[in-house]
């Protein structure tokens, strides 16, 4: 059984001066994510990604389809029980402390004083914030405010973790604490489910992502099958005469780029025999060839560039009628 399951989900907010056009933010989504992986949700902003979790959490409904959460409803009451939940942006009391604010959290749920103590104890020392434990919130960075928000999350050990945007706004030390704190929810058997625009930090910890564009579903699948392809190579020579810049020009995909004596440059498979005949025949040395990987923001732009293209004629064709 899967984790989370989605079939049809669509969802229309009402807009204009009597609200009675409909704009739909989410348009027929379908996907399943399976038991203790981490899955990636990107898109560009105003994609759907928020919609589509704040639905799964129950904080609003879907205009179509449905979703499930381990086989039930989403609102059935032991689907929301295994849900922890971070917004995109959440707001903590500030006054209060990091024990504080996880005490008052934990009492929404059916647990002893002693438990309580236990989740609290065990959940400030997985952010790593135990010894933050009676610091105020308003002198918390806004990596350690990400990380207390992923405590709360998982205060009541949920099996189904929903994390919205976890790393936007963090510099690279904040990104690395929450990257490796879901890393750590994934060793626990915990499945992660998280949005976010930052294409860098899904690639390093997703094992599988679904990207979304203007609401709709344009790609999904593992890291590893998604990126196998290659994008060519990246060649490094030394400097070579001037006369011979517009034949490099010609072999390479992108503007050869000169510094520090040498000469970089991109090019196609089909042209790197076509450089090893110019290096050898004007003794130029080769310093480097290396394959160029595909990466996933390159997925991520082709994929949108796409869609952007499939839909310019669309959008014609409708606003002319």
């Amino acid at each position: 059984m899967a984790a989370i399951e989605i079939t049809g989900l669509s969802k229309d907010y009402p807009i204009g001066f009597w609200r009675k056009r409909p704009w739909r933010a989410l348009d027929n989504l379908s996907l399943c994510v399976e038991r203790g992986e981490v899955f990636g949700f990107l898109g560009h902003n105003g994609a759907g990604k928020t919609t589509t979790l704040k639905i799964l959490t129950g904080l609003i409904f879907p205009t179509a389809g449905a979703a499930t959460i381990q086989g039930r409803p989403i609102g059935h009451p032991d689907a929301v029980r295994n849900i922890g939940y971070l917004p995109e942006n959440p707001y903590f009391y500030d006054y209060l402390t990091a024990e504080e604010l996880l005490d008052y959290f934990s009492r929404f749920f059916p647990m002893s004083p002693q438990r309580r103590r236990q989740r609290r104890e065990l959940v400030l020392e997985q952010a790593g914030l135990a010894e933050f434990r009676n610091v105020a919130l308003r002198k918390f960075s806004k990596g350690m405010l990400q990380r207390i928000g992923v405590a709360q999350a998982v205060l009541h050990n949920p099996e189904i973790v929903l994390l919205d945007e976890p790393m936007s706004g963090l510099d690279p030390v904040g990104r690395r604490d929450v990257r490796n704190l879901i890393l750590q929810l994934k060793s626990e058997g915990k499945t992660v489910f998280f949005s976010t625009h930052i294409l860098s930090d899904a690639e390093a910890i997703c094992d599988r992502v679904a990207i979304l564009q203007r609401g709709k579903l344009v790609g999904v699948g593992q890291i590893a099958e998604l990126l196998q392809r290659q994008s060519g190579f990246e060649a490094v020579i030394e400097s070579c005469p001037a006369a011979l810049l517009p034949r490099l020009q010609a072999l390479a995909s992108a503007p050869v780029l000169a510094s520090g004596g040498h000469h970089r440059m991109e090019l196609a498979e089909e042209n790197v025999q076509g450089l090893l005949s110019l290096c050898a025949t004007h003794s130029i040395r080769l310093i480097s060839l290396n394959p160029l990987r595909f990466s996933l923001e390159d997925y991520f732009v082709e994929l949108l560039r796409a869609g952007e293209e499939a839909r310019g004629p669309a959008a014609a064709k409708a606003k002319a009628s």
